[in-house]
């Protein structure tokens, strides 16, 4: 009974910091997906010039910690002349770190369509941006949605780091009511609990688009 009270007592709160959570986990797909599918391009064109950006973009934010980016975009930019406010540097942070991900999975569900594909709608007129588009793309894309969604998914979890830039969401929230009941143990299992049901959540939002979209190839 002691532990209902104290989380009745912190839900208002925790429930305030998950709707934050939710709004950055959002925002930040949006983002990623913003950014990673012409980088998923760019990286199978055959130009070099335009392909060595985003292997650069991709390799830079896969090969450091999204800790450290935020630190980097929050922190450190400011001395360059360049100041984020926290929301601000929150999302693009993570939608860059999301970009890099999510044009990794699309990079190679494009790959893993035969090149007989390619040929076929070469050889019916069709140049290289309307095969991409109508024809590699819809295949690609629905062989992607699984690990792509795995990275959306992982979002929702990659936002608690966003409490170490003063922004508010689930676990900086639960860090403060800690910090008057000093209670931790029941609080983080809540947190960690609404993370998981936010996930779950997700889960099934990946099932619905996996299933309209291998309804729309039998179809098709």
């Amino acid at each position: 009974m002691e532990w209902l009270d104290l989380l009745h007592e912190a839900a208002p709160v925790m429930l305030k910091g998950a709707s934050y959570t939710l709004a950055f986990a959002v925002a930040s797909m949006v983002g990623g997906l913003v950014l990673g599918f012409p980088t998923a391009v760019m990286r199978i064109l055959p130009w070099k010039w335009l392909r060595w950006p985003a292997n650069v973009y991709v390799s830079l934010m896969r090969g450091t910690p999204l800790l450290v980016q935020m630190f980097v975009i929050y922190y450190g930019l400011p001395s360059a002349g360049i100041e984020f406010t926290p929301v601000t540097a929150g999302i693009l942070a993570l939608s860059l770190n999301a970009g890099a991900y999510l044009s990794e999975s699309l990079r190679g569900a494009i790959l893993s369509i035969h090149k007989g594909q390619w040929s076929a709608s070469y050889s019916l007129g069709m140049g290289y941006g309307q095969t991409l588009r109508y024809v590699i793309l819809p295949q690609a894309l629905r062989i992607a949605v699984p690990s792509m969604s795995n990275t959306l998914i992982s979002l929702i979890k990659d936002t608690s780091l966003v409490s170490v830039i003063t922004m508010t969401e689930l676990m900086l929230s639960t860090k403060e009511v800690i910090a008057t009941t000093f209670r931790p143990l029941p609080l983080y299992l809540a947190a960690a609990a609404i993370y998981w049901i936010l996930s779950l959540a997700f889960e099934q939002l990946q099932r619905i688009a996996e299933h309209r979209l291998n309804r729309a190839h039998r179809q098709s």
